[in-house]
């Protein structure tokens, strides 16, 4: 499998440090609010790769952290507290805001059969475990005490900026409102370790260090988490293409200045998820998460697909057109397999199912090109393999596309079985009329057909799941 990775950028083989194992660590959520569809973008393409390493045979182990304590709105270490915000916003204890933000995270990623990582590690279980390894980078002579804060010294480094090939637009993204100088640090790029002094005042949640009272800086939990989870040797690390800088930048950093080599081979960033008007986020407009997408009739899967349509290094444009766009082509995906669903008999011919299974392989070797991986269902319909072989081949890509493709086409083909027993012939033509009708835009030709459809005992409705026909 080629993958790009973005430390060397360029397409790397994927070849892990282990025969056979591979340890993955993907940045979670900060647990403040809910996750909107742009953050649930790269937690889709980070599924379907952990998914595809398991489709090879290999072994993964993948562990995410929730950022429960420690994130600013700057991920420049300035900036509003992003989870005493929450708390404040809702009136509840910041481990309230917490638990809530992060069973709804879960939630959320059930419904875009996003699979739960094997280890889930909450930064505030962790606080020794910083401690401890901020301590050792102090006493090798990385970090620093200055104006109460613990800092990690950035000129002890031979090589700091190692994502160098990011726009400028993506090495801004942790530059938020309220971002102030801060005049403790030795170098304009030095990060804090730890907070003792704290310009929040009502800060909730603080722990005795050495160093006094006070709470972790944002980027050193994903290293100690990764650390004590995956060993010294890190495979593959996932995450936004806005976390690449600083908040990778900086996992590198002192991961390495602690361990003392190299710490991660390969980096995989997934791109924006952008609006008309730029980048999605929680400030911007109309919030757009889960929950909206299905208060306006849109199964989440179809989103899910929406995000498979494109590569994951390019940014996706979201509309509520584009959605729309992809709700007719997932409808009609589903409708071309349903009939497979009802013609289960026959052997799967090998020769047949081996072509076209390398067509599906071949397109998620180079770099997880999911569109091609799409194309390759597309291919395996349109082929002249019997029925049982196209549906297994479909049930075995499904398992690292995560669509339900084939219980959606059952569900279909028992509607349609039950439509063409119940309708009557010619009611059906006069729908497929309408059809055509409201696509040339005769919307009085269709408002026409539509009352002979009721004076024949039927009504017709469009839904965004397709044309739906009731008796009256």
């Amino acid at each position: 499998m080629l993958l790009y990775n973005s430390l060397s950028h360029k397409k790397e083989e994927f070849i892990p440090n282990e025969a056979g194992r591979v340890s993955m660590y993907t940045c979670g959520p900060t647990v403040y609010h809910f996750a909107h569809i742009g953050n649930l973008r790269s937690y889709i393409m980070e599924d379907v790769l952990e998914k595809y390493l398991r489709f090879t045979g290999l072994d993964v182990k993948r562990v995410m952290n929730i950022t429960d304590v420690g994130h600013l709105t700057s991920d420049g270490d300035t900036g509003d507290d992003k989870m005493l915000k929450g708390a404040k916003r809702e009136h509840k204890t910041v481990m309230e805001i917490a638990k809530f933000y992060t069973d709804a995270f879960f939630t959320d990623c059930a419904k875009l059969n996003i699979k739960t990582p094997d280890v889930v590690v909450p930064a505030t279980t962790y606080i020794d475990e910083f401690i401890r390894v901020i301590s050792s980078l102090m006493d090798k002579g990385y970090a620093y005490e200055a104006g109460g804060n613990i800092y990690f010294d950035t000129s002890k480094l031979d090589k700091y900026y190692v994502f160098g090939d990011f726009s400028e637009e993506d090495l801004e993204v942790g530059v938020r409102e309220g971002v102030e100088a801060d005049g403790n640090k030795k170098n304009k790029a030095d990060f804090v370790l730890w907070f003792t002094k704290s310009k929040f005042d009502d800060q909730e949640l603080k722990w005795d260090s050495p160093w006094g009272v006070g709470y972790p800086g944002w980027h050193i939990e994903c290293s100690c988490i990764s650390m004590k989870n995956l060993g010294e040797y890190l495979d593959l690390h996932c995450g936004g293409i806005d976390n690449a800088f600083p908040h990778h930048t900086n996992e590198i950093a002192q991961s390495e200045a602690y361990l003392g080599h190299k710490w991660c081979n390969y980096w995989f960033h997934v791109h924006h998820l952008n609006t008309t008007n730029g980048k999605m986020s929680k400030s911007k407009g109309e919030f757009l998460t889960v929950s909206l997408l299905e208060e306006k009739g849109y199964d989440p899967l179809v989103y899910r697909y929406f995000c498979l349509l494109s590569h994951y290094r390019k940014s996706l444009v979201f509309s509520w057109e584009n959605l729309d766009n992809a709700v007719v082509t997932f409808n009609k995906l589903i409708a071309k397999i349903a009939p497979l669903t009802q013609e289960k008999s026959g052997e799967i011919d090998k020769a047949e199912y081996d072509r076209l299974m390398n067509g599906f392989t071949s397109a998620l070797d180079n770099d997880l090109n999911t569109s091609l991986a799409l194309t390759a269902v597309y291919d395996v319909l349109k082929s002249g393999a019997n029925a049982a072989t196209k549906l297994a081949l479909i049930a075995e890509f499904d398992k690292v596309l995560g669509l339900n493709l084939i219980k959606k086409a059952e569900e279909k083909a028992s509607q349609g079985a039950g439509n063409a027993a119940d309708i009557p012939a010619e009611v059906l033509e006069l729908v497929e009329q309408r059809k055509a009708a409201r696509k040339d835009k005769n919307f009085a030709l269709a408002d026409e057909l539509r009352d002979k459809i009721a004076a024949l005992g039927y009504e017709v409705k469009e839904t965004r799941q397709g044309t739906e026909i009731n008796k009256l």
